[in-house]
């Protein structure tokens, strides 16, 4: 253990020399100021790497005044005893769903996981528009980070288009990310390359539209075209991406699906490597689960889902497309899939909501049909015609899942969905990623230390998005913080019973304002949407430096 330290320690120095780390601020402090909160006698993991060590907190409005043992307690308004108990910044979510967020602005099963920050990075969802009148209207618990969509762009432009754009369409598309930047303030261009339509944009016209952010300091974020057998070729695109349009790049939840890529994830990082040798800066992310969820889509080539519906219904009843299609899918389901039709489970299915946490399996056993893979695409076919589904697919390795998570330039995101508690049938990870690894990966299995998962989740993520005000607990820094047990934190939600919030996640404050207190939901919304580094006043100090509280 002893040597992992070591070596960590090792690379996070190398990854403030890339400026992706910073090193903690200065401390600010007086010694007769009131305090708003004080969080006294918890054990303070501060979000840089640094070992832990017993101090108190001290907040004043959406500030952190002070980090230092013995805190005089009279001068708090209100004092938050974290005896037995982590206090450390409040996570950082580099990825999830936020498309119903009016509706549910608590974000609760977020919050409940420590989570103070999400990036809302759209890959195949619709962006707000016009994304400043949306940042003016709504309220809600946790911050967040806001993106053009290419995927949104490309069908207000072009619909389900299977083409290249023309030099107008092009120019229409870049037009509205250059509107989203400028009076929306999004923090770059975020793609879903493997879903229609954006699957059917050339990498230039990718390219095109990242240019654009180039000037405001944007990032490009992507769930990249294929996860799969064309992983490494997506990886390059996505590098390819970084370097033409001069931006930083993040690959959301970096992974190898499918058995046949097991251990591709060693490849991968290795480009990864190469393009920051380069002077590149590219990172990644991942969630902590072997199964992934997303469309029923991806089964089918996509070709066969251009133009909507009603075409693919027109393909399918053609007897020589749908075998075409047939053959095809044959191919395409153990690169995406598992080896049986019991690696595909149903998540949402509008048409039938009782299918819901059963498998592809057990849907064909219920229909009297063998189970076997040509039979399973056959089904898949009469499912897609009725509306298609969201699924968990059983596709990845423990091993890639790791071996992601160890790597220097890794950091975390749930992919997850805003979930009412008892309602639908969501993916695990929306309700459990970050407590999972704080108990599975950290407590149980060891892959990290809680220092090194606790900067992965704050302090390296706040850094890389430019966010130096966030991420760490110090003077000056915003008050996002998170108090939980490391000996309990665990997941609770499972694949066939989802609906459990995550046990061991005490308190949590965002903007110091709690929002989660003893274990309850407040109600309070205190949230704010992210600037881009260059909009804040404080985006070109150093790295480290913080604004002072006056």
């Amino acid at each position: 253990m002893m040597r992992a330290r070591t070596a960590f320690a090792v690379a996070a120095a190398s990854l403030v020399g890339l400026g992706l780390i910073s090193g903690p601020p200065s401390r600010v402090h007086a010694q007769t100021e009131r305090y708003d909160w004080l969080i006294r006698n918890g054990t303070v993991i501060d979000g840089t790497g640094a070992p832990r060590r017993r101090a108190d907190v001290a907040i004043r409005g959406d500030r952190i005044v002070a980090v230092a043992p013995g805190l005089d307690s009279s001068r708090a308004e209100r004092v938050l005893d974290a005896t037995g108990h982590i206090v450390a910044p409040g996570f950082i979510d580099n990825h999830a769903h936020l498309v119903t967020l009016e509706k549910y602005p608590h974000a609760e099963n977020f919050l409940r996981q420590g989570i103070t920050t999400i990036m809302a990075s759209l890959h195949s969802q619709d962006q707000p528009w016009p994304m400043e009148d949306y940042r003016a209207r709504v309220r809600m618990a946790p911050n967040v980070g806001l993106f053009a969509g290419h995927t949104w762009t490309r069908k207000r432009v072009m619909e389900l288009a299977n083409r290249a754009a023309t030099s107008e369409e092009l120019a229409g598309m870049k037009a509205m990310v250059e509107a989203t930047m400028k009076r929306g303030g999004a923090l770059g261009l975020a793609t879903g390359l493997e879903y229609v339509p954006a699957s059917f944009a050339p990498i230039e016209e990718v390219i095109a539209l990242t240019k654009v952010t180039a000037p405001y300091g944007g990032f490009y974020v992507t769930h990249m075209k294929d996860e799969g057998p064309g992983l490494l070729d997506s990886v390059r695109d996505a590098i390819r991406v970084g370097r033409e349009a001069g931006v930083p790049v993040l690959i959301n939840h970096h992974k190898a699906t499918g058995a046949a890529q097991f251990g591709w994830t060693a490849k991968s990082i290795a480009l990864i490597e190469a393009a920051n040798a380069e002077g590149l800066r590219v990172a990644h992310d991942l969630y902590p689960y072997t199964a992934f969820s997303t469309y029923s889509d991806l089964m089918f080539p996509a070709w066969a889902l251009a133009d909507g519906k009603e075409a693919f219904a027109r393909r399918v009843a053609d007897a020589s497309t749908r075998a075409r299609l047939v053959t095809e899918m044959l191919r395409i389901f153990p690169q995406q899939a598992g080896a049986t039709p019991a690696s595909i489970q149903f998540r949402d299915v509008d048409f039938d909501p009782a299918l819901s946490g059963k498998t592809l399996e057990d849907y064909l056993r219920s229909k009297g049909r063998a189970t076997t893979i040509p039979e399973a695409v056959e089904a898949l076919i009469e499912l897609q015609l009725r509306g298609g589904f969201i699924g968990i697919f059983h596709a990845m390795d423990e091993a890639d899942v790791e071996g992601v998570m160890r790597h220097p330039l890794s950091m975390f995101e749930t992919d997850g969905d805003l979930v009412e508690l008892g309602t639908g049938f969501p993916h695990p990870r929306s309700l459990g990623s970050f407590p999972r690894v704080l108990g599975r990966y950290v407590r149980e299995r060891r892959v990290l230390t809680l220092e090194q998962a606790v900067r992965k989740m704050t302090g390296q993520t706040a850094d890389w998005w430019g966010q130096r005000e966030r991420g760490r607990l110090a003077p000056g820094a915003f008050a996002d913080v998170v108090v939980f047990d490391a000996d309990r934190v665990a997941d609770r939600a499972t694949y066939g019973d989802p609906h459990h919030f995550p046990e061991g996640i005490r308190d949590v404050i965002v903007n110091g304002t709690p929002v989660i207190r003893n274990g309850a939901l407040t109600e309070a919304l205190p949230g704010r949407f992210l600037d881009r580094p260059e909009a804040s006043p404080t985006s070109q100090r150093p790295a480290g430096a913080v604004r002072r509280t006056p």
